[in-house]
C-alpha cells in the first residue's frame, strides 16, 4: 500500500503518512490516538466551563466516563446497523474500530441518553449539564475527525477545488470510491491516484466555527439548554451539507436516503424552532438547583 497524502492545489506533499505507530513492539492506530487526543481535550474543555460557572468539575469527570464508554458503544451500533450487509458474513468483525466505523451521531445519542441518567442520579440540571457537556463534544468531535485523515476514509466526490486531497487508490477502501472518481483518476509511476473533497477537513473546520461561536454566545443565552440547541443546529447545518458530499454514507435501509443527512436536517429544524420559542418565553421552565 502507498502511503503518500498530498493537497495538490495548496501545495501540501505528504509522502508517508502512516496508520499505525509501534511502541515497545504493539501497534497503535493513530485513529484511536488522535480519537483518545479529542476526547481528553473535550474533557478538559467542559470541566473548565464547569469551573467558569461554579459547577462542581467532578460531576463532570463523572459524566465523561460514562458518555466516552457509551458513546463509543452507540457510535458503533449506529454503523453497524446502517452499514449491516458489511457485518453480517463476519460478526466478530462488528468489534473490531481499527479501521474506522465509529458515526458521531450515534455516540451523540447514546451521550445525550448517558447525560440524562446521570442528571437523574446526581439530582442535577439536565439542560446545564448539556450546555456545559456540549462544549466538550464540539472540541473532541473537531480533533476527533483527524482520526479519518490517518484512515484514508470519510472523503467526499471528485473535486479540484482549492482544498481537494489526493490519495492512492490502493490506501482506501474500493467501495469509497465512485465512478465520478474513477473517471479523474490518475496514474503515475504505475499508481493510480484519486483526487476527492477532504470532507473530514471540512467538518473539523465547521465544528472549529461551532465552537467559536458558543464560546461567544454562552454569556448571552436566555434559558438553561440554548447552548446545546445551538449546538444541534449548527453543527446540523454543516453535517447536512457535508454528508451530501460523502462517498461513505449510511443508508436508510430499503431507500438511497442517507440516514446521517435526514436527521442533521430534522436536527437543525426542531432546534432552531425550540431556541425562537425558548427565547419568547413559550418554553415552560423548570426552576434549576446551583451546584457548587
Amino acid at each position: 500500500m502507498h502511503t503518500s497524502i498530498e493537497f495538490p492545489n495548496i501545495g501540501i506533499h505528504l509522502e508517508n503518512v502512516g496508520k499505525t505507530v509501534t511502541v515497545f513492539g504493539f501497534d497503535f492506530a493513530y485513529y484511536g490516538i488522535v480519537i483518545g487526543i479529542g476526547m481528553l481535550a473535550g474533557i478538559g474543555m467542559a470541566m473548565m466551563e464547569a469551573k467558569r460557572t461554579g459547577q462542581n468539575q467532578e460531576d463532570y469527570l463523572d459524566l465523561a466516563i460514562f458518555a466516552i464508554i457509551f458513546g463509543i458503544i452507540g457510535a458503533r451500533l449506529y454503523y453497524v446497523i446502517f452499514a449491516w450487509d458489511m457485518y453480517k458474513d463476519d460478526l466478530l468483525e462488528i468489534f473490531n474500530t481499527r479501521h474506522g466505523g465509529l458515526a458521531i451521531y450515534g455516540g451523540v445519542i447514546a451521550a445525550v441518553i448517558t447525560v440524562f441518567v446521570v442528571a437523574k442520579v446526581k439530582k442535577l440540571p439536565v439542560a446545564r449539564l448539556l450546555d456545559t457537556a456540549v462544549l466538550g463534544l464540539v472540541t473532541g468531535q473537531m480533533i476527533g475527525r483527524w482520526g479519518n485523515f490517518f484512515n484514508r476514509e470519510a472523503f467526499g466526490d471528485y473535486t479540484d477545488g482549492p482544498l481537494a486531497m489526493r490519495l492512492p487508490l490502493d490506501a482506501v477502501r474500493s467501495s469509497d470510491v465512485t465512478e465520478k472518481i474513477r473517471e479523474h483518476m490518475d496514474v503515475v509511476d504505475g499508481v493510480s491516484y484519486i483526487q476527492v473533497h477532504p470532507t473530514f477537513l471540512y467538518e473539523s473546520l465547521w465544528c472549529l466555527m461551532v465552537l467559536v461561536l458558543l464560546l461567544l454566545y454562552r454569556t448571552h443565552k436566555k434559558f438553561e439548554g440554548e447552548i446545546f440547541l445551538l449546538y444541534l443546529a449548527g453543527y446540523g447545518a454543516g453535517r447536512f451539507w457535508i454528508e451530501g458530499l460523502r462517498t461513505d454514507q449510511l443508508w436508510i435501509p430499503g431507500t438511497e436516503i442517507p440516514v446521517s443527512q435526514v436527521l442533521a436536517g430534522v436536527l437543525v429544524v426542531v432546534s432552531a424552532v425550540w431556541i425562537v420559542c425558548g427565547r419568547k418565553g413559550l418554553v415552560p421552565k423548570k426552576k434549576q438547583k446551583k451546584t457548587g
